[in-house]
């Protein structure tokens, strides 16, 4: 006789649809973990880096030392980020500017009224080009910032608070990082609060003042500019004090070159202490933990 040939059912057999049901459950299961997680912008940032480098055919390897992680500071890697920087530096233009130094990216803030006269007390017009500077520099690096205070060489009067103009610097640098971890933190939580519930913006990381040095410079930096100042004074004094002996000016004619000197000097010195009005934010050159 002839074999019957078995029909198979129409349709997926049955257990395809638990299965199916089950991997749809997983799926959804993990997609809820997902949401209510919070994504670490550093380890993030380290995952990012690494598909970067592999993706540009340039894997980091034991041959490169070992270096896994990016080590430049990342306004000169993003170039949208750089550019904002620049941006607001023409904005403020001769008091924003920005070198690339062995150590990191320096922005140095001068030429401004940053504080209120042998005060660390910053002034409405400092806080407005911080908060600019801030959310930019400090939400899309996760590199140590070092800050530094400058005061000029004039002596303190005898009712400040501060014993040195040592102290009144590293007042003005803690300042800073007390405006960018209270003040700046606080306002730019409330304008980023969507991201923050969505998970993609943490203020707590990326504001923690771990992350920030305050440093003195004292009136160091100005003295020194001073000192140069005064010797340059003292050699072309010499110089017309020897022409006048020589009979080479009159003494009308040297009470006016010394004159001249004088004022061209102590005006150098003025525009040297607006100089260091002064506010210097170091974005170091190190590997992004």
């Amino acid at each position: 006789m002839a074999n019957k040939k078995c029909e198979c059912p129409k349709g997926a057999p049955a257990w395809m649809t638990t299965y199916g049901d089950m991997v749809t459950l997983l799926l959804t299961f993990f997609v809820l973990l997902f949401a209510f997680s919070s994504i670490s912008p550093g380890k993030f940032q380290q995952v990012a880096v690494g598909l970067a480098s592999a993706l540009s055919g340039s894997p980091p390897s034991v041959l490169m030392g070992g270096r896994s992680l990016q080590e430049e500071p990342l306004i000169s890697q993003r170039p949208g980020v750089y550019e904002e920087i620049l941006r607001i530096s023409e904005e403020y233009k001769g008091k924003v500017t920005i070198e690339e130094r062995d150590e990191g990216t320096l922005i140095i803030i001068s030429n401004l009224d940053i504080f209120e006269s042998g005060s660390a007390r910053l002034t409405a017009e400092a806080k407005k080009l911080l908060e600019k500077l801030g959310a930019v520099i400090i939400e899309h690096t996760n590199n140590t910032l070092e800050i530094f205070g400058y005061a000029n060489e004039l002596p303190l009067p005898e009712s400040s608070i501060y014993q040195s103009n040592w102290h009144l610097s590293s007042a003005r640098a803690a300042s800073v990082v007390l405006f960018f971890t209270t003040e700046l933190k606080q306002k730019r939580s409330l304008e980023r609060i969507a991201d923050i519930q969505l998970g993609r913006f943490d203020p707590d990381y990326y504001y923690n003042p771990g992350r920030f040095i305050p440093i003195g410079k004292g009136d160091v930096e100005i003295q020194k500019e001073i000192k140069a100042l005064r010797a340059e004074y003292e050699y072309k004094l010499e110089n017309m004090r020897k022409d006048l002996v020589a009979g080479k000016i009159t003494r009308e004619q040297w009470n006016t070159l010394v004159a001249k000197l004088t004022t061209e000097t102590d005006n150098k010195i003025v525009n040297l202490r607006k100089k260091y009005r002064r506010i210097d934010i170091l974005i170091k050159r190190e590997k992004a933990m």
